[in-house]
């Protein structure tokens, strides 16, 4: 038992190694494509078809296209990434595209980002951090059926999954023409909500394609391609919003705000699906046929995983953290404004 146990934990962080540095690469990718379509942005918007404005001029840019393959790199990255290792720990590894985008866009784009501005964006990098470490660990899946039954099975995953549909219908159908383009939080949310559901769904698909490649192939397998679709219909949404919250508004201020509500909806969908703070994976042997040594690894192993009320208030204090940096921005933005 102890040896298997063991062989067990090795392989789960060799792939959590793996899975943060695919996170990591994607994260410089990421970064650094908001800067570089926001410049193909700028040029289509100097022709009077900005994406803002419900124009397609940014598509005859080369620059746009630079950043749009910069960011599929980044996102095959991290969709290779969530094969390997949780959500949780993969998406909020996103802050550190939050300091590239605004650094680059301080040096490329001349995009003033005041003191309040800068102090904001920290909070939010160090409250997702809290937030991680805290976070409960994901059942790791080993097949796509697996994904997908728990899916089907969840009826709160279910309940989340309506309220975000709802919640994106009413934003794109009523809300947007309204106030999208006074209002950050619009294109941004819309975003966010989306995305939270493609990350299951990328992890479902990435599961199918890594047990595929060792020899278990799941390509025959429904569910592969239920994913695959949600991911297809999920990135274009995401990236049709995600252009005009970047020609509408600060890139300074969309990066970090984007990283926050995406990171905790993602946090959220992934806490629901697999009961996040909710169950303990170790399985105790029958006191019969263990020994003390095993009993004592296994106790230890418990009570390390075990996610109590200290957890939980830890986390939400990280939360609080990341609310007042994404305050802290906004107050940076009017103050510029004025």
């Amino acid at each position: 038992h102890t040896s298997h146990i063991t062989h067990r934990h090795a392989m789960s962080e060799s792939d959590n190694r793996k899975g943060l540095f695919l996170a990591l690469s994607s994260s410089a990718f990421i970064g650094s494509s908001f800067i570089v379509k926001k410049k193909g942005l700028m040029r289509a918007r100097s022709t009077g078809h900005g994406a803002g404005d419900g124009g397609y001029a940014y598509l005859r840019e080369s620059l746009w296209w630079a950043g749009m393959f910069t960011m599929i790199f980044g996102e095959l990255a991290n969709f290779s990434a969530y094969a390997f290792a949780p959500a949780i720990l993969v998406t909020p590894l996103g802050a550190l595209s939050v300091i590239i985008g605004a650094v680059l866009a301080s040096i490329l784009l001349k995009e003033r980002l005041v003191l309040v501005g800068k102090v904001g964006c920290a909070l939010c990098v160090i409250g997702s951090t809290v937030v991680v470490l805290n976070a409960p660990e994901e059942e790791p899946i080993t097949s796509v059926s697996q994904l997908a039954d728990r899916m089907l099975g969840n009826f709160g995953f279910h309940l989340y999954v309506a309220m975000v549909i709802v919640t994106v219908l009413v934003l794109i159908y009523h809300t947007s023409p309204l106030y999208g383009r006074t209002n950050i939080l619009v294109y941004i949310s819309i975003c966010s909500l989306v995305g939270s559901l493609s990350v299951i769904a990328c992890k479902g698909l990435g599961v199918a394609l890594k047990l595929s490649m060792e020899g278990n192939d799941q390509l025959h397998q429904r569910s592969t391609w239920v994913f695959a679709a949600s991911v297809g219909v999920c990135v274009v949404t995401q990236m049709n919003y995600l252009n005009k919250a970047l020609d509408t508004f600060n890139t300074a201020l969309v990066t970090p705000i984007y990283y926050v509500l995406f990171t905790t909806c993602t946090i959220a969908a992934s806490t629901i699906l697999f009961n996040g703070w909710g169950h303990d994976t170790t399985t105790l042997p029958d006191a019969a046929t263990a020994n003390a040594a095993e009993c004592a690894v296994l106790l230890h192993q418990a009570a390390s995983d075990s996610y109590g009320a200290a957890k939980l208030v830890t986390a939400l204090s990280g939360f609080a953290t990341i609310c007042f940096g994404v305050f802290l921005l906004q107050f940076s933005q009017q103050q510029q404004q004025q």
